[in-house]
């Protein structure tokens, strides 16, 4: 084994490193994340037609949105984060596309039945305000990451890590939509593996999911680090696993 000394310094680099946009291309090589057994795009393209209005949630930089083709005049969004708003002032209202910034309590800015459509991949939602901006038998299609999303890691890097969403998982948002009177028509969830095969991917990753790995750095997690140097030292890789559900569902 290295000398520990030597290995700290050089985990030290790997945690500097600058990350930006939602670009993982850094570690490309250093990990290897499972396909899910759906296709969210495929989904989507089932329900989409030209004629229909369509609310993308949480839309990023626009980048998912731009790539479905829809008339821009029948295409609305909403984004939380300060630096993708200013983005699509810039790069989708221009082209005629409807923005509206969204706060912590997900109050959506449009008004009562105005979409055919709705999509949300990875974004919070309030089931009620989906509902209201959603015309009647309009179709819901959402993509989340589910409350045990990397706990295996996160248990194994930060001592006594409490999960931040711990009841987002399938079943609880089926009974809220349920309960809201959406019909589901599909809905699944998975468990994809996720493997690190060197401590530049795992480091570089841990600072980048902050919530988490909470208040993690190679100083304070440098024991924690040294665990999951041995599991990799024996099974070539450090294991992880993400958690994903998807549900479609019309509005009764």
């Amino acid at each position: 084994m290295m000398n520990i000394n030597t290995l700290k310094n050089e985990w030290i680099k790997y945690e500097e490193v600058k990350f930006e946009g939602w670009d993982f291309s850094y570690i490309k090589d250093d990990w290897e994340n499972e396909a899910l057994p759906w296709n969210y795009t495929g989904t989507v393209n089932k329900y989409l037609s030209p004629d229909l209005e369509l609310l993308d949630m949480g839309t990023g930089g626009g980048e998912f949105l731009l790539s479905l083709n829809h008339p821009y005049e029948k295409t609305s969004v909403t984004e939380g984060w300060q630096p993708n708003i200013e983005l699509l002032k810039r790069k989708l209202v221009p082209l005629g596309i409807n923005l509206a910034p969204i706060a912590d309590d997900d109050i959506i800015d449009y008004d009562d039945n105005s979409f055919d459509i709705i999509l949300n991949k990875h974004e919070s939602f309030n089931v009620n305000e989906v509902k209201r901006v959603l015309k009647p038998n309009g179709v819901f299609i959402t993509q989340q990451v589910g409350g045990e999303n990397g706990n295996r890691l996160s248990n194994m890097l930060i001592p006594d890590f409490q999960p931040k969403y711990r009841n987002l998982n399938l079943r609880n948002i089926q009974h809220e939509l349920n309960d809201s009177g959406f019909e589901i028509v599909f809905a699944d969830e998975y468990f994809p593996y996720q493997k690190f095969f060197n401590m530049k991917g795992l480091i570089y990753y841990a600072k980048v999911i902050e919530w988490e790995f909470p208040a993690f750095n190679v100083k304070d997690n440098f024991e924690q680090l040294l665990d999951a140097y041995k599991e990799l030292t024996l099974n070539g890789y450090i294991l992880n696993y993400e958690h994903r559900f998807i549900i479609v569902a019309y509005n009764k």
